[in-house]
């Protein structure tokens, strides 16, 4: 299997176009995905062929489980789009489990890095709501608010007054669990004008260094709240990335490829 390892603000990636779907992906992802055992990453997307689409995006996350959707993949799965196809700038409709979303490509920093624009859809509410997950996250953490949103997967959202003073590893699994089909965990802060902090728990990758559709949800609620604009600044420990609110979100930041891969045949 050839694959291409890319990032988004230190969010990683193992790609592979594939001809259909393997039966076993989710136990190549735990294989391929380990940081000492394999290659290492955040999560395993596969891109299938489709008739609706430049690509179906199967995205599995580090621990096997599927995942609906990911801002930061998705930006990737753009720039692999683009290097498959031999040009720099382009658009492309990626076909994900939340449904269709379209992501411009243009050149970035330097010859290893786009820049995407990823559409991301619409924050929704989570149904049923996660009340007591809620409640729980307030619990643990000096909360000043709490809230929650979906846009293809689930996420919780606690305003605190240092996001990076959280113990992530400690409160992440317990509010995730609280969910019965999991839910990420954000912590956030204003932290200028437009501009918010964030870090987060992802649902079955466990503390990663920037979360794109989690960065779009703590967007969406730091607006309602009036803590910013509709043009948010979101940094995060890998770096930072744009979300512009609206009916539909949209998120801007780099995608980089770091490696090509042949994993062998066994």
């Amino acid at each position: 299997m050839q694959l291409t390892k890319h990032h988004g603000l230190g969010n990683d990636f193992l790609i592979g176009f594939v001809a259909e779907q393997p039966s076993n992906a989710s136990d190549l992802a735990r294989q391929l995905c380990h940081r000492t055992e394999g290659i290492g990453a955040d999560g395993l997307v596969l891109l299938v062929p489709h008739t609706e689409a430049d690509a179906r995006m199967v995205l599995h996350n580090a621990d096997g489980s599927r995942a609906e959707i990911s801002g930061n993949g998705l930006r990737c799965v753009g720039q692999a789009l683009a290097i498959d196809g031999g040009v720099d700038a382009a658009s492309f409709v990626v076909m994900t489990d939340a449904g269709p979303r379209l992501v411009a490509v243009e050149p970035g920093a330097g010859v290893l890095t786009a820049m995407v624009d990823a559409e991301m859809g619409e924050v929704t509410a989570i149904d049923p709501p996660p009340r007591d997950a809620e409640e729980l996250a307030a619990s643990l953490v000096d909360a000043q608010r709490v809230g929650s949103g979906a846009i293809g997967n689930p996420h919780i959202v606690v305003e605190v007054t240092d996001p990076s003073a959280i113990d992530l590893a400690l409160v992440g699994p317990v509010v995730e669990h609280a969910v019965p089909s999991g839910t990420n965990v954000e912590f956030i802060a204003a932290s200028g004008d437009d501009s918010i902090d964030l870090t987060a728990w992802e649902r079955g990758s466990g503390i990663t260094q920037a979360c794109g559709s989690g960065a779009c949800v703590g967007a969406v609620l730091a607006n309602r709240w009036g803590l910013t604009g509709t043009r948010v600044r979101v940094g995060m420990p890998g770096g930072s990335a744009t979300v512009e609110v609206g009916p539909t979100v949209h998120l801007i930041g780099p995608a980089t490829l770091v490696a090509r891969i042949e994993v062998p045949d066994v």
